[in-house]
């Protein structure tokens, strides 16, 4: 038995609660007297609604926004009275109106009110004693009721204006068991207050929503890196104006907030675990590691994708680390793995955010790297001259040729020697001299020892904590190891420019990832670009008739083809001293031709050793087995010399064996990963073939709409379909049920040795105002480039420039984070 209390009206406090309904007048009273208007809040009769400046409410605007055109102009000799009756036979209220469902009903209310000008919201609804279902609702205008006493209102300066009026407006739906439908029972449609212009309706708390493919579309924007008014705009763009968006840049705002609360709903430790865990589902070879405090607390992260594996297995010959980036206001380093692919851009091999910068950290971090890239060290790493990172090499890569940036070197001579570098002195060039000048030790010895006594720095700290390292900085000992011509931390620093085109100062630890994730595409992406024009463009030859560059022009990438173009060249300038030559084995001494010659810049000319066998092929042209020079460029770099090219030329060796084009560098680099190094791909996104199907469709629908208002039989068409077709979207969304509700996980820690995470380390004493490192002096003074040691103006031929082709261990734990459920009024 179905029962309900009525009451006079909705209690204006407790709208949203079930309070008793009120009477109901019987159909035949309602069809015998029509409903006594409604007062005003004063007692008097209501006046007609009126605009904003006193003036009768205008006609709605057409969809284009130009006003509607007068009798004549409209086709058939239709005129604003027939617009007006078609507007209100759509949307007009009638006693017995049925619908399939109580949200039909409130949809087609909330469009009633769109055109005439005010909000609604559900109010009491009651529900059966049998059975529990819905067996009535009321709808009713916003400014229903009036606002609840607040005593804080007595201390407000500025209290907000009233909005509430007591609008008596409202529409009653009952369910009707037998037809399973819902009907409207009674209905109230006159206002107390001044009605809404057409053109602002869409502003109504009722009319604004964010459904689920918009929030995809504010997700992708927001993660791309645009800020919310682009984004916003973007939307309002291609929904044909911020009228048809649904929503408003105050509700964009909030949705990012809610978003951004919800991702960190378990703190950043939960959140940070979430990602890796959610990038680990996606990928197996995703690899990551934490390390824990005694508290329980994350202090060390190191990440690296399968991509960043596959390409350290490739090229991680030669790795250049640094950490001189502060990621956020907590100051935390960002270390950073890189190296170059075969087209000598940068590839990142893995990342890391550190507590601190002491030895410790860097062991750890260290251990993670090699554990990630199957126990493979690399030939030789670069970094600045820190005491912490040499400590912990020598501990976990003690075999690995440690080198130091040059260029920080330079830096820390500047820091400790600054009045050497005044006025017109040479000290700069000297001291680049020693570091790159010198192909013998002795030679070094000499130079370094002139250096000191010209300068009279015997007792200088710094000068001899610096030659105690020479093997870490001297290109005299540097050249026995494998670098990729790498002298310094240059692609980190480059990297690090990059970033702070992405990561901002205020991002917090799951904003930090998305927009890492950008940086490191976009390096995919023009790795991928490079790859595509280095098959559609042929390289440059400047010795057309040269059987060599013909032969490498097969295999090199194209900035490895203009570098070895490079040694050819040189080898024109070279002269064969002296040769010897018994039983295909030979030996050349190799100088540079004329009195000005490179090395001349070091203190006289300098001779090079090029040695090598050749053997007859079954042509009777001769063919080079092996070859070898004393500035080593092929055994440090991975092309051969100028030197040897001459030596080879001496010895009518027109091409080289394939065994010295080094696959790191050749065009199929990375065309030969094993299968067991490929990853699955797995299938599209759901969540972003949403997205992509709504950007699809709203340009077509705007330019539909637009060209079907050029005609009235056009439009009529449209607007049945367009009821037809949302008929039946309705139908088939309902079949397949709410999507919004998959994929809402709770909390899973899935290694129960992670169970007891306390968070993410904070570091203490952090100055959280600014997000600058500090600088020392040389960088303040705005004259950086000038200070800074000068290098030879011309590169030496056996050190080939640095060519940037681009401008505790602990386990994982993890959840997926719950999406973000778009409501009404949102």
């Amino acid at each position: 038995m179905e029962t309900t209390t009525m009451d006079d009206d909705c209690p204006d406090q407790s709208c949203n609660s079930t309070p008793a309904a009120p009477p109901l007048p019987s159909p035949k009273d309602t069809a015998s007297s029509p409903p006594s208007p409604p007062t005003t809040v004063d007692g008097a009769p209501p006046t007609l609604p009126t605009t904003v400046d006193g003036a009768p409410p205008t006609l709605p605007a057409t969809i284009d926004g130009a006003p509607p055109t007068s009798p004549n102009q409209m086709e058939g000799g239709t005129g604003l009275e027939e617009t007006m009756k078609e507007l209100s036979k759509d949307y007009s209220l009638s006693l017995g109106m049925e619908f399939e469902s109580e949200e039909d009903a409130y949809e087609f209310y909330n469009d009633h009110a769109r055109i005439t000008g005010f909000g609604i919201r559900r109010c009491y609804c009651t529900n059966s004693k049998k059975d529990g279902i819905m067996i009535n609702r009321k709808f009713v205008c916003s400014k229903e009721g009036e606002r609840e006493k607040d005593n804080r209102s007595l201390v407000v300066e500025q209290p907000q204006r009233e909005t509430r009026t007591k609008c008596m407006a409202f529409m009653y739906i009952a369910f009707n068991r037998q037809k399973s439908k819902w009907f409207v029972k009674t209905f109230e449609e006159n206002h107390n207050h001044i009605l809404h212009d057409p053109k602002t309706s869409f502003l109504l708390r009722s009319q604004r929503r964010i459904r689920e493919a918009q929030a995809l579309n504010i997700d992708l924007a927001v993660d791309s890196g645009l800020s919310v008014k682009a984004s916003h705009d973007l939307i309002s763009a291609q929904s044909g104006g911020r009228e048809n968006v649904g929503f408003t840049l105050n509700d964009h705002k909030s949705y990012l907030r809610a978003r951004r609360q919800r991702s960190l709903q378990y703190g950043e430790a939960g959140a940070l675990l979430g990602y890796f865990q959610t990038r680990a589902a996606e990928n197996p070879y995703f690899f990551y590691d934490v390390q824990l405090d005694i508290e329980e607390k994350i202090t060390n992260i190191f990440w690296a994708d399968h991509e960043m594996i596959i390409d350290y297995g490739l090229f991680g010959d030669a790795v250049s680390f640094d950490t001189t980036f502060q990621t956020n206001k907590e100051c935390r380093p960002l270390a950073i793995f890189t190296g170059f692919n075969h087209f000598r851009m940068t590839a990142i091999f893995g990342a890391a955010l550190l507590y601190d910068e002491t030895s410790e950290s860097f062991e750890w971090l260290f251990k993670s790297f090699l554990h990630a890239m199957g126990g493979k060290k690399p030939v030789s790493i670069f970094t600045d001259q820190d005491a912490a990172m040499a400590k912990a090499i020598s501990i976990v890569m003690p075999d690995v040729t440690h080198g130091l940036c040059t260029f920080h070197l330079n830096q820390n001579a500047l820091k400790h020697l600054g009045h050497l570098f005044k006025d017109d002195s040479d000290f700069g060039k000297e001291l680049n001299t020693c570091i790159f000048g010198y192909e013998d030790e002795q030679e070094l010895e000499e130079g370094w020892e002139t250096l000191i006594k010209k300068y009279n720095l015997q007792d200088n700290m710094w000068m001899k904590k610096t030659w105690d390292i020479r093997k870490k900085w001297a290109h005299v000992y540097m050249k026995w190891s494998f670098t990729t011509a790498m002298r310094s931390t240059q692609l980190s620093e480059s990297l690090n420019a990059k970033i702070k085109k992405f990561v901002k100062f205020d991002h917090d630890i799951v904003q930090f990832f998305t927009h890492f994730d950008r940086l490191v595409m976009e390096k995919r992406d023009n790795e991928i670009d490079s790859i595509f024009d280095s098959r559609e463009k042929l390289p440059k030859q400047k010795l057309k008739k040269s059987p060599m560059l013909i032969q490498v022009a097969q295999f090199y990438t194209p900035p490895l083809f203009d570098l070895f173009h490079d040694e050819v060249d040189l080898s024109l300038s070279c002269k064969v001293k002296k040769h010897h030559e018994f039983e295909g084995e030979f030996k050349c001494v190799i100088g540079l031709h004329g009195k000005k010659s490179l090395e001349s810049q070091f203190g006289g000319n300098i001779e090079f050793l090029v040695s090598g066998s050749v053997e007859l092929d079954e042509f009777g042209d001769n063919i080079c087995r092996e070859v070898h020079c004393t500035c080593r460029k092929f055994e440090n770099f991975g092309i051969l010399c100028g030197h040897a090219i001459k030596g080879l030329d001496r010895m009518s060796v027109m091409e080289i064996p394939e065994s010295y084009i080094l696959h790191r560098w050749r065009l199929d680099a990375k065309a030969c990963v094993s299968k067991d190094s490929k990853v699955c791909v797995e299938e599209d996104d759901p969540k972003l073939a949403k997205a992509t199907r709504y950007r699809n469709l709203c340009p077509k629908m705007v330019k539909l709409c637009a060209r079907s208002c050029e005609l009235k039989a056009a439009y009529e068409f449209v607007a049945t379909g367009v009821e037809d077709m949302c008929a039946k979207v309705d139908k088939m969304l309902l079949e397949v049920g709410d999507s919004m509700d998959e994929g809402n996980e709770q909390l899973e820690v899935i290694d129960s040795r992670f169970r007891g995470v306390n968070g993410l380390k904070k570091k203490a004493g952090v100055n959280k105002r600014k997000g600058k490192r500090l600088k020392p002096w040389y960088e303040k003074n705005g004259k950086r480039k000038k200070l800074l040691p000068h290098l030879p103006d011309v590169p030496m031929p056996h050190v080939p420039e640095m060519i940037n082709c681009e401008s505790n261990l602990s386990s994982q734990t993890s959840f997926h984070p719950q999406t973000f459920e778009v409501c009404d009024g949102r």
